[in-house]
């Protein structure tokens, strides 16, 4: 039976990401970074098919799911989440299928601008979504530290924190220093991040100013982050390295844009290193990405 590519339904979903753990493994131990992905379960691809179903796609043959492909829309922006091939497949052409279904989501939504981030050593992907015209924008960095090298240098002004919440006023502010820093409103997603639970949010003061939000998962990791005002990147990240640190987790990481320096010095004075480097890739330039720090390749 030849390949189908057909909407994705909820039951695909775990075997889906089965798929793409198996598949981001195989790249990253192949270019020496060692196995970086591991289960879990499908969350937030589920809250996007409730949101919108034409963003999931499967590549199946034989009943069993060879390829998968997921993009979510917040206002004028098109975001590819995932687009994986198992890797005992690769060379038929699946990729070239599932990327077709995703381009058609995104001139249906209407959106202004493609946006995705990758592998910075996935060199054939970047060929593929370069001719669909996304072009290299900046680098991105996971980076990480023990939690114990971080507390030895944990220093240097910080931000008094409060939970965030559900609220009418606060997913105001959230959506404004969104549409400040990168140009659109995710308030459907900061719901997604209150309501679940798997990270905890914080709205970021300066006195009685607000500067802006973070959020700092049970497993250490920070993001997304975004802030009001340029001055206040250092001292948000900061603040989120301790919020994470008093969590416990051994490692603390966080996910930098390389067109933030005051995050990247932040980091690197507080211990942190480099573990694998990725890239930005859009249809047009936007945001303030050094205001703005992401979650993971797939929400951003």
């Amino acid at each position: 039976m030849s390949v189908v590519c057909r909407p994705a339904r909820a039951e695909d979903l775990e075997f889906a990401d089965a798929l793409v753990v198996s598949s981001i493994n195989d790249l990253t131990e192949r270019h020496g970074f060692g196995p970086m992905a591991v289960s879990s379960p499908p969350k937030f691809q589920l809250f996007s098919m409730k949101d919108d179903p034409d963003g999931l796609w499967v590549a199946e043959e034989n009943e069993r799911i060879l390829g998968f492909a997921w993009s979510w829309v917040c206002g004028d922006m098109w975001f590819l989440a995932q687009l994986f091939v198992s890797p005992d497949q690769q060379g038929r052409r699946i990729g070239n299928e599932l990327i077709k279904r995703t381009i058609a989501h995104a001139e249906a939504s209407g959106a202004s601008n493609k946006v995705l981030i990758t592998f910075s050593f996935n060199t054939a992907s970047q060929g593929l979504y370069i001719r669909h015209g996304l072009l290299p924008r900046f680098p991105i960095y996971t980076v990480s530290a023990p939690r114990e090298r971080l507390i030895d240098h944990l220093h240097g002004a910080r931000y008094d924190v409060t939970p965030l919440r559900a609220e009418a006023s606060t997913l105001h502010r959230l959506a404004q220093a969104d549409e400040r820093t990168l140009g659109v409103s995710r308030e459907k997603h900061h719901r997604y991040l209150i309501d679940d639970g798997a990270a905890t949010g914080f709205n970021l003061h300066d006195g009685n100013d607000w500067a802006g939000y973070v959020y700092v998962d049970a497993g250490g990791h920070i993001g997304p982050l975004a802030v009001m005002e340029p001055d206040a990147v250092a001292p948000a990240l900061r603040t989120a390295l301790h919020l994470a640190a008093e969590r416990g987790a051994p490692r603390i990481s966080a996910f930098l844009p390389g067109a933030s320096k005051a995050a990247l010095d932040t980091a690197m004075a507080h211990g942190m290193r480099i573990k694998c480097p990725m890239l930005l890739m859009s249809s047009r330039e936007f945001g303030d990405w050094g205001q703005y720090l992401p979650r993971n390749p797939g929400f951003m």
